[in-house]
């Protein structure tokens, strides 16, 4: 393009292309004008695209003035997201606008980046898709190095709090086998679990699986890092090449031939440009304060949940109202709904308090009530500074409103006091990659099955007030092609950010499940390395193989 080019022109082909990647795109059918793939699943109409081009960005520095020739492509890591970035406003001009976007843009320096090591297999994200990625691309003989942002591995167990792998355990269940089940008989082997109540799934003490998670890395000899975020993603001929990280030590990077996105959100995937879908906020799953209470009367709670009699029937009001088969509604739950309804109406609580209600999962000997689930807020973007931390601090504030209506209203609680909150929000919903295959509400539901498989899962949905137990013995397979994003070599993707619509999600989002999508891109990527090919082009028999040779179930 030349300088002479029509304002017209450097608008639309530049100013358009900047606000779809700052922003996203809410109109579908202009991304399909931007020829965005269509692989098979496409994502429900409910949800939001984004794309962005493959790396290395040009930045732009503040207030340039943007003509033809300034540089097309903008990171969006490095734009400051603001309400600026919207539709023009009446009777602006192009040049306006564009003047107006660069304002709110900085460059930084150019500098050149130290590398912190080099590995086959980089794995983000140390939470159970994580463990179970580096895990198994250690057994598969590949060098790993696994890279987590907090102090411990574990993620949605150990930040959180969530203790239960498989609390949809009850008889029937045709259950998935490797990494995830072997993690929770581990953890009861080394003393750090607590039987869940109303069947035979383990509660893990989600201190203890700290230690259960080290004792796992170093076992299989894989290279570990804490506290260190993964910033950008290094990008070569259309291949993933390593990522950038931010941590004490600095700005560096890590090298590697194969990486496996395991943050729950798909960062590294959105830095490389592939693109994903996501959920408005106002219809995406809501975030939890978990928190832990002691000092409970651990006989006089359970004879009152005895007496109660609680069951999936009662799981269906207000923000809980559930779609089930109706074979759930007999069995017991840990559900408490009422005790906070009476605890508003009376006064208790605040009547504006939101989101109060949900499940308890064990008590000890000691009186700690644990994995106390009982705040939901809805209208979060996790993808967001400001969501997230505006999540924490009302999070704390409604959890402090719940522990004030269990202390009222249920028996056993009434000394009880607050021992700790997770380290962070549990987050259940924001990107998932637009994959080779995109996993649907029919094929988590009737038993899919796929000539790709890397394990099963049992037919086990809870989100998005659907709530289906797997006691039937039903399950489905999941296919390798949901862990391949569009666009980036040598890239995959485990955990809850899989490709899928709504309903699929509302099944692989679960740890379990998020455990064999992770074991899977570990083996995965560990076998394309022998084999001499691409993530992409990686002989699935021989992956399939490897799996079984760890154990997994797969057909």
């Amino acid at each position: 393009m030349s300088s002479n080019t029509p304002i017209e022109k450097v608008y639309d082909q530049r100013v358009d292309r900047m606000l779809q990647r700052m922003a996203g795109v809410q109109d579908q059918e202009a991304i399909r004008k931007r020829a965005l793939p269509s692989p098979s699943g496409a994502a429900d109409s409910g949800e939001t695209f984004s794309s962005q081009p493959p790396k290395p960005f040009k930045h732009v520095a503040v207030g340039t003035t943007l003509t033809a020739d300034t540089p097309p492509t903008i990171s969006a890591s490095a734009a400051v997201e603001v309400d600026i970035y919207d539709a023009p406003t009446p009777n602006e001009s192009a040049q306006n606008r564009i003047n107006r976007i660069s304002k709110h843009l900085i460059r930084e320096n150019p500098r050149d980046l130290p590398v912190l090591t080099e590995c086959d297999v980089c794995v983000v994200g140390g939470g159970p898709a994580g463990l179970a990625a580096a895990i198994g691309a250690r057994r598969a003989g590949a060098d790993v190095v696994l890279l987590e942002r907090f102090g411990c591995f574990g993620g949605c167990i150990t930040t959180v709090g969530m203790e239960t792998l498989a609390w949809y355990r009850y008889e029937g269940t045709t259950d998935s086998e490797g990494l995830g089940v072997e993690m929770e008989r581990l953890a009861a082997q080394m003393g750090g679990t607590i039987k869940w109540p109303y069947n035979d799934s383990e509660c893990l003490d989600a201190d203890f699986f700290k230690l259960v998670a080290d004792h796992l890395v170093q076992e299989a000899e894989v290279r570990p890092y804490l506290h260190i975020m993964c910033v950008d993603a290094l990008i070569r001929e259309g291949k993933i090449a390593g990522v950038v990280t931010e941590s004490k030590s600095g700005r560096q990077a890590v090298l590697a031939k194969r990486v496996i996105d395991c943050t729950g959100d798909a960062d590294i995937a959105n830095f490389a440009g592939t693109p994903y879908t996501m959920r408005p906020k106002d219809e995406a799953l809501g975030v939890s304060t978990v928190f832990n209470a002691a000092g409970v009367d651990k006989e006089t709670f359970i004879k009152y949940t005895e007496a109660q009699g609680t069951t999936y029937a009662a799981w269906s009001s207000g923000e809980w109202k559930q779609e089930t088969t109706g074979k759930e509604n007999h069995l017991r739950s840990p559900f408490l709904q009422t005790e906070f309804d009476e605890a508003q109406a009376d006064g208790t609580i605040p009547k504006d308090a939101k989101g109060l209600g949900g499940s308890w999962s064990a008590v000890s000997d000691a009186g700690e009530a644990t994995n106390l689930n009982m705040v939901y807020m809805k209208d979060i973007d996790a993808t967001k500074v400001e969501d997230l931390t505006h999540a924490e601090m009302e999070g704390r504030k409604q959890a402090m409103y719940a522990l004030t209506a269990l202390k009222s209203k249920v028996p056993g609680f009434e000394q009880a006091k607050l021992r700790n909150f997770g380290t962070t929000v549990g987050v259940r919903d924001t990107r998932k990659i637009v994959g080779r295959y995109n996993l649907t509400s029919e094929d988590v539901r009737n038993e899919a099955r796929f000539d790709d498989s890397i394990g099963i899962f049992p037919e086990f949905i809870d989100g998005y007030n659907i709530l289906i137990l797997p006691t039937t013995g039903r399950y489905f397979h999941v296919p390798y092609g949901c862990l391949v994003p569009i666009g980036v070599d040598n890239l995959l993707v485990a955990g809850r950010c899989v490709a899928g619509d709504k309903v699929s999600h509302a099944a692989a989002r679960n740890m379990m499940c998020c455990t064999v999508t992770g074991q899977g891109a570990g083996v995965a990527a560990a076998m394309s390395i022998k084999q001499g090919r691409s993530t992409g082009d990686v002989d699935i028999k021989g992956v399939q193989a490897e799996l079984e040779r760890q154990g997994v179930r797969y057909l």
